[in-house]
């Protein structure tokens, strides 16, 4: 089956944190049409069973491929982790699919070898191990140090950053003696791109601060020019939202992660 370059790009999340990736991929991409897919019936995926994780993915992937989508971007650490496998192998050739854990790892490897990182993330991205795993597969001199952030999520998605209550709780966490002498710092989570400027004040600039929504967005600009699948299209790509379950106060929130106000349609899983 022969993918269409003018097909849309697929992005799905468990709510709105993957956002910051489509903002990303929007910025990189300007041309390309999106259909983003946030699961809202189900968030957050980050304390659901790997089952529960793989089952919803499977679903929305069935979504985004009915509606022609050339590439599927998992735009969430969690089932980034739990379900970028079955994902692959279920899509087969009807899709491209594209997890935002791997770029980052082609990156640090990179960019970082000899190097002590650290990785911020929710509860189930660091007790996954994925990162240490994958780098340890590279067989690359980096030394990585995870932390688990949970409070992270709920303050930004309640808009508690850019604040007084947003300092100390990163304070908190990028004090903890596990992140002591980090050269760079692994933003592990699609929410945490929104208080990347507050981190970056914490380090006054000496650790890098390394944001998997802009090194997806790089990663899915390459792979579709090396693939031929860049759209031909001259004028400016369209959007959709889609979530499984519909609030207003969820779709007013919507603009702190895509910097605009976006219309979400309900799109239910299972009916």
């Amino acid at each position: 089956m022969k993918i269409d370059a003018n097909s849309p790009i697929g992005i799905f999340d468990s709510g709105i944190g993957g956002l910051t990736v489509a903002y990303a991929i929007r910025k990189a991409l300007p041309q390309e049409s999106m259909i983003y897919f946030g699961d809202t019936a189900h968030l957050p995926y980050g304390d659901k069973s790997e089952a529960a994780v793989q089952a919803y993915s499977i679903k929305i992937a069935d979504v985004l491929m009915k509606k022609g989508c050339k590439v599927i971007v998992i735009a969430c650490n969690s089932a980034s982790s739990a379900a970028y496998e079955l994902l692959k192998e279920y899509t087969g050739k009807r899709a491209k699919v594209i997890n935002v854990i791997d770029p980052m790892i082609a990156y640090v490897s990179e960019k970082f070898e000899g190097k002590k990182i650290g990785l911020i993330g929710t509860k189930r991205t660091v007790q996954s191990n994925v990162y240490a795993r994958k780098i340890r597969q590279l067989k690359k001199d980096i030394k990585l140090t995870s932390l688990a952030t949970p409070l992270l999520v709920p303050m930004i998605e309640e808009g508690f950053f850019n604040n007084r209550i947003s300092h100390e709780i990163i304070e908190k966490y990028l004090s903890d003696p596990a992140l002591q002498g980090i050269e760079a710092l692994i933003l592990g989570c699609t929410h945490y791109p929104l208080v990347k400027k507050e981190i970056d004040d914490y380090y006054k600039g000496k650790v890098t601060i390394l944001d998997s929504s802009e090194i997806t967005a790089k990663y899915l600009k390459a792979y579709l020019s090396e693939h031929h699948l860049l759209t031909t299209m001259p004028e400016e790509g369209t959007d959709a939202f889609l979530v499984s379950d519909y609030t207003e106060s969820f779709e007013a929130s919507t603009k702190i992660f895509f910097r605009k106000l976006v219309h979400l349609e309900r799109y239910p899983l299972w009916d």
